[in-house]
């Protein structure tokens, strides 16, 4: 039996990895794990205008963090090296030229402008703006001379009767009109391949046995069931997922969700979570259940089970359950996460001493700092007013320097008995030392936020507040 070969093919044309292609990373990486097969990272780099510097060095760097591990990548080679489009030139133009002369492409001499005339004209007539195909009955005797002289395209010869058809393990049995079907660019005037030529001559040449993508490649897929079937390759099997959206049904993009797989490592979301959330789009657990590890995924997944449409991409939602996999986190692992999420900036033993109060408060590692930066930094502003209450604290901190063992309860105890004692009620009593205290309104719990503070620093905020 053929071993299973998939891929993931990114272009460093953004920031780093998109979360969709994350989400596509998972599905092909699980299915490769399942088959006991080899999972391929291909760097789709033709589109030289748009590569954005260090984009690829990201997108590596954020499938590791996200424990997505392939076997053959651009970065540690493999048995069909390179993995780069831009290092594959010739094997293109050497299969653009294979269908020139099988009489399945043509050369094409039309220029930018020409192009656009001839879609403004198919426009007006209320056709679809597809290539006319004038340059396919150029004699070849014609082009041979020309080709030598003039700048040139290498199109795709689409059959201008029939249809093509596939089967697609998630959606079933689909058809394309090849009327409808555009002459494809295969090969640009500058020698760079398009995405159509390059994907399948790689697929192939790669020994990819399964292509699990979004499905915004629908459209495009019988272009390539057609070179299949021009080169006699034996077509691999298809599966289109659903794409990532909006909660208005729009595809997910950066101008109205974070999109880049960074932008989620530096709010501190926990890769594991973010894996799970991945995980119910277009597929739910047999049990039922929401969160589950990324080995009872590949456990349960099937990808005949994949929904074509999954639901919207919610971040509300990815931050519960963030929060969630915080809750589950033993302490010192997440006083590890949290120590090196802030580069360790901040002393791990005190860290240690605070994770058991921010816990159950946090959804995000980045959480932690707004709650906790006054263990690290004494305050130098303050949330309310305390002009008003410079005599409470003065009591406070008077009661404070008496109390001989330091602990929540006996200073908690201590508190209440003087907010008791002032009729003050205890809400307002301890905003006010809260502040004096931390500067915030909103802290973990007073009492051992005070504790892990140690009595002299908390006796000097609160006579520093009282001035």
């Amino acid at each position: 039996m053929e071993k299973v070969r998939c891929r993931i093919a990114p272009s460093p044309t953004g920031q780093d990895l998109h979360i969709g292609n994350v989400y596509t990373a998972l599905i092909n990486y699980v299915f490769t794990l399942q088959n006991k097969g080899r999972f391929i990272v291909r760097i789709e780099d033709t589109d030289r205008a748009r590569i954005v510097a260090g984009s690829e060095k990201r997108i590596l760097s954020s499938l590791e963090w996200f424990g997505i591990k392939h076997d053959e990548g651009p970065d540690i080679g493999g048995p069909f090296s390179p993995y780069r489009q831009s290092e594959r030139l010739k094997l293109y133009a050497d299969h653009a030229e294979i269908l020139i002369r099988k009489g399945y492409a043509y050369y094409c001499f039309c220029t930018p402008a020409d192009l656009e005339k001839m879609r403004a004209l198919r426009i007006k007539e209320g056709k679809p703006p597809l290539y006319d195909g004038r340059c396919r009955k150029i004699d070849a005797r014609v082009w041979r001379d020309r080709i030598k002289k003039e700048k040139y395209v290498i199109r795709l010869k689409v059959p201008e009767k029939g249809r093509t058809v596939f089967n697609d393990v998630i959606r079933g049995e689909i058809s394309f009109e090849n009327r409808l079907l555009d002459d494809q660019v295969l090969l640009k005037s500058d020698g760079f391949p398009t995405y159509h030529l390059a994907v399948v001559v790689d697929d192939h040449l790669m020994k990819i046995t399964h292509i699990i993508r979004a499905e915004e490649w629908i459209s495009s897929t019988p272009k390539h069931v057609l070179l299949y079937g021009f080169f006699g390759w034996p077509l691999p099997i298809i599966a289109h997922g659903p794409v990532l959206r909006n909660p208005d049904k729009s595809k997910l993009s950066k101008r109205k969700n974070p999109v880049w797989a960074s932008w989620y490592r530096e709010k501190g979301f926990l890769p594991e979570a973010i894996l799970n959330y991945l995980a119910l789009m277009g597929w739910s657990h047999p049990d039922g259940i929401d969160i589950f590890s990324i080995l009872e995924f590949i456990k349960k997944f099937r990808l005949e089970d994949l929904k074509p449409v999954g639901p919207a991409f919610d971040l509300k939602k990815l931050e519960w359950l963030n929060g969630e996999y915080i809750r589950r986190t033993p302490n010192s692992k997440l006083k590890s996460q949290i120590w090196e999420f802030y580069d360790k900036l901040y002393p791990a033993d005190l860290i240690d001493k605070t994770v058991p109060l921010i816990k159950e408060r946090i959804k995000i590692l980045s959480d932690y700092r707004p709650l906790c930066r006054f263990f690290f930094k004494e305050p130098k502003e303050y949330e309310i007013d305390l002009s008003l209450h410079k005599n409470l604290l003065k009591e406070i901190a008077q009661l404070l320097g008496n109390l001989n063992n330091w602990q929540a309860d006996n200073i908690g105890d201590l508190m209440q008995n003087l907010a008791r004692k002032l009729k003050i009620k205890n809400a307002d009593f301890f905003m006010i030392l809260r502040v004096a205290v931390t500067g915030q309104k909103i802290t973990p719990p007073l009492n051992e936020s005070m504790e892990i503070l140690g009595k002299k620093v908390v006796l000097s905020r609160i006579k520093k507040a009282s001035l």
